[in-house]
């Protein structure tokens, strides 16, 4: 591909990355809550989803959302069940249960599946994949797969690098909080609360 175009579709990347949403919203959230290395895993989880919805862009399987009110219907309302789940979960959690270090390391794997799922049960991601990479996308330079996949993978460093920088900075911030049971338990409730508004969000969203 041009590296121009690559150039071009990095710094698009970026802006989006940065644009508030879901994602974006659930790292800094499990980073205060749980710590920058909990927010890593977190970003870790979020970018290996968007490596579902690169390749269902790249084989066509994004399509069928586009096309299927069902498919569309059933893939959000799964997603917004999960939420709402991690809603309740933060609702229960113990003030002490808090712990920026020992925590992140023993439930690493669950925050990285808490990533995963959270990205691919979002339909409006592959549909947006399937409207916004195709742009970048020039038939003449090979095959389209394949810059498609290259797009993706360009997509998901951008991503990387910005959720990445929001773990750290409020892992930062969460830290300071640590130490007190009464800012964790507000901390725990505001964590329902924007579960819950994404959940809301994804609910009722649109194709």
């Amino acid at each position: 591909m041009d590296p121009q175009t690559l150039a071009a579709f990095f710094a698009t990347a970026l802006f989006l990355a940065v644009v508030p949403g879901p994602d974006n919203v659930f790292v800094l959230t499990q980073s205060a809550l749980r710590g920058k290395r909990a927010g890593l895993w977190v970003v870790l989880g979020l970018c290996s989803g968007l490596l579902v919805h690169t390749a269902a862009v790249a084989l066509g399987v994004a399509a069928l959302f586009e096309r299927s009110r069902l498919a569309f219907d059933l893939l959000k309302y799964a997603g917004a069940a999960y939420l709402l789940y991690l809603a309740w979960q933060s609702l229960r959690a113990p003030a002490m249960a808090i712990d920026a270090g020992a925590g992140a390391r023993g439930n690493a794997g669950r925050l990285y599946l808490r990533g995963i799922v959270m990205n691919v049960s979002n339909p409006k991601v592959s549909i947006f994949f399937l409207a916004f990479l195709p742009q970048f996308v020039d038939k003449q330079a090979g095959s389209v797969t394949l810059q498609m996949l290259a797009l993706g993978a360009t997509f998901i460093l951008a991503t990387a690098l910005v959720f990445g920088a929001l773990a750290l900075s409020a892992g930062a911030v969460g830290q300071r909080f640590a130490r007190s049971q009464r800012a964790q338990r507000w901390m725990n409730r505001a964590a329902a609360a924007v579960f819950a508004g994404l959940a809301a969000k994804l609910a009722t969203a649109q194709r």
